[in-house]
């Protein structure tokens, strides 16, 4: 049976790093945000991925609310680019799709 699901998008844009340097520090940032979660307000569903220009986190675990409040949490994040939202959908949908939440304000 599928369960809720949150996908968390953040756009691919390189956070002011030097010349040469891993563009996306904080990709490794918002992992270990998501692996330290004590479950009372979501947990991490699988690893993120890339789709598109977008890297994508997943949480499930928590009501819907719980799931979006922890959705801005990660949008505000020390170094983690503007322009993030989310999707509401469930863990048997193909990635990408579901009701968007803009996590902005």
């Amino acid at each position: 049976m599928a369960e809720l699901l949150v996908e968390i998008h953040v756009p691919l844009t390189p956070s002011g790093v030097p010349e040469g340097e891993y563009p996306f520090p904080w990709i490794d940032s918002v992992m270990e945000f998501l692996f330290e979660l004590d479950g009372s307000k979501g947990e991490m569903f699988d690893d993120g991925e890339q789709l598109g220009d977008e890297y994508l986190f997943f949480v499930h675990g928590a009501p819907e609310a719980d799931l979006i409040a922890l959705a801005r949490e990660v949008a505000a994040l020390p170094g983690v680019p503007s322009g993030v939202y989310a999707t509401v959908t469930d863990t048997d949908a193909d990635m990408g799709g579901g009701t968007r939440v803009e996590l902005d304000g």
